[in-house]
């Protein structure tokens, strides 16, 4: 059996001194597609956040994508998030770039150096999320399903063993959401895990998969029924 991907094991998860979630126990394998629900502030963000090591983890056992996070060094949090993509529910785009340049300066952060190498593979994630011909374009001239696009680009660009989309559609309109959540789908068919926090139910129902529910200090399956 190969290692889960991610695996928590009796963990409690703290915002400050304040604890949010509480004897939380999860898996998810190689290839899932996990959806992450529960109402605002019932700690869905403090999860995801704890899993990129935004937030330490004080109590209980916690791997992901093979670093152990309760023992993570502050000096392996990159190295850590190079295994990871992340994309946010407010795109994070550098406004003073183009999107081209955007996706350069990640390469270039995490030690890429080749620039024929980091060409062909800012061709290849914009290609992957249909904005290969939106390189030159800044930001601010793209809709907000386009940036979001090119965050999902962003988050492909190292390979990530998963990805942690936290309410990736949280500022898009219906349609748009529909579109994000087709190239996302995509990702996971191609083999990538995603675990994607959102409070779009219409989503969930429309593309139903393994969903995990934040709700009084705990996560717990929720079992759709077919509808």
């Amino acid at each position: 059996m190969a290692e889960p991907v991610l695996s928590l094991k009796s963990v409690a998860i703290f915002q400050k001194e304040n604890m949010i979630l509480n004897d939380v126990s999860l898996e998810v394998k190689k290839g899932e597609f996990v959806y992450l629900i529960g109402k605002t502030g019932s700690g869905k963000s403090s999860l995801m956040k704890t899993l990129y090591a935004d937030l330490p983890l004080k109590e209980g056992h916690g791997r992901i994508v093979g670093f152990n996070i309760k023992t993570l060094q502050e000096k392996d949090i990159p190295y850590l998030r190079r295994k990871l993509g992340i994309v946010f529910q407010d795109f994070k785009l550098l406004p003073d770039r183009n999107v081209n340049k955007n996706l350069l300066f990640v390469l270039k952060a995490t030690g890429w150096k080749d620039q024929a190498k980091m060409d062909a593979k800012i061709d290849e994630v914009l290609q992957k999320v249909g904005m290969k011909t939106k390189g030159f374009k800044f930001p601010h001239e793209l809709s907000g399903g386009e940036q979001q696009r090119v965050a999902i680009a962003r988050a492909l660009l190292n390979d990530p063993e998963l990805i942690l989309a936290d309410e990736p559609t949280g500022n898009l309109d219906p349609q748009t959401s529909v579109e994000v959540m087709k190239v996302l789908q995509e990702i996971n068919k191609s083999g990538r895990t995603i675990v994607m926090a959102t409070h779009d139910y219409a989503l969930i129902l429309k593309y139903p998969s393994k969903t995990l529910k934040c709700d009084a200090s705990k996560v717990f399956e929720v079992i759709q029924k077919a509808v």
